[in-house]
């Protein structure tokens, strides 16, 4: 190795160290709202993946729950008893073991839906866009009629179709695929269109051009070339997309056509307390509802600075 490649290698900065000089960086330090969310956001997160290890019990094991321990009330009221620092349910389940197991199965189905419905709306708004003609008309107007329709509604029906269509030994087991489908069947339509949009931009650019002229394939230019220049975007549309479907399992839940009792989620977790909320067991259903509310602020704060701090028009 020569002195200058040793010199350009020692003086090229890290990625860590780019990072913190870019301009996200600096917007994001600039945003006390935007730190706050993510602090929140972490902190939610680890709690919910780290669970087995803080928890005082497995909400999802009936033999670890006792009975007498039912319907016992919040740590700091008179017959509040330790360890069941939030109280426990009807079944002696721990309200705060619940909460933080059920949050990690709706953020897993959150980011899921969000993954799956990314990549096939990438994929058709890369198609759309560079081929355009029958393609384009075709999957623009099944994104039309799918978003003529509303989001609930499709994700109540695909999934009430779908568990019928599951044999019944798979239904359980296979309730949070079926969520992430539901989901994922409207989601991908907003997806295509920033894509689609895109690429009917880039796809007349020089580069673009020079690359056909060398006789590069069709999907290596849309995925080599194009692709990176729609990140931006999609980046915003993911992080806001994930909250609303973390609001949209904890919905199906809530209407019994989501995650079982079994396997609770937010919103199973909220429909189940909701039955005894007038019995005077108020704090099965709070806390819950406080969860779910934290979490998806939170992920919303963040995607709304996302979305100001990566819009060139604001800097």
């Amino acid at each position: 190795m020569t002195a200058i490649e040793q010199t350009a290698t020692v003086s090229r900065p890290s990625r860590l160290s780019r990072a913190l000089q870019s301009d996200l960086w600096w917007s994001f330090k600039r945003h006390p709202s935007a730190i706050a969310a993510a602090i929140l956001l972490l902190i939610l997160i680890c709690t919910a993946f780290f669970s087995p290890l803080i928890t005082v019990q497995n909400p999802y094991d009936l033999a670890s729950l006792d009975l007498l321990n039912a319907e016992i009330p919040p740590i700091w009221m008179p017959e509040g008893q330790w360890p069941f620092i939030l109280g426990t349910d009807v079944q002696g389940r721990d309200v705060l073991s619940a909460i933080l197991y059920g949050s990690r199965a709706s953020i897993i189905i959150g980011a899921s839906s969000v993954l799956v419905s990314l990549v096939i709306g990438t994929m058709l708004g890369l198609v759309a866009g560079y081929h355009g003609k029958w393609a384009d008309g075709l999957l623009m107007r099944t994104g039309d009629v799918l978003l003529s329709m509303p989001t609930m509604l499709i994700a109540i029906l695909v999934s009430a179709l779908a568990r019928q269509a599951l044999p019944p030994s798979l239904r359980e087991a296979g309730a949070s695929g079926v969520i992430v489908l539901a989901i994922s069947l409207s989601a991908w339509v907003q997806y295509a269109r920033t894509v689609r949009a895109q690429t009917m931009v880039e796809r007349n650019k020089e580069y673009v051009q020079a690359a056909r002229l060398i006789r590069l394939s069709k999907w290596k230019i849309m995925l080599k070339h194009i692709l990176p220049n729609t990140t931006t975007p999609l980046l915003v549309t993911a992080t806001l997309n994930f909250g609303l479907g973390i609001l949209i399992e904890a919905t199906l839940s809530f209407l019994g056509v989501g995650m079982p009792p079994e396997q609770p989620s937010l919103g199973t977790l909220i429909r189940i307390g909701n039955q005894y909320l007038f019995s005077g067991l108020w704090w099965i259903v709070l806390f819950p509802g406080l969860q779910l509310c934290l979490l998806v602020v939170s992920i919303n704060v963040l995607g709304d600075w996302l979305r100001d701090a990566l819009n060139p028009k604001l800097r």
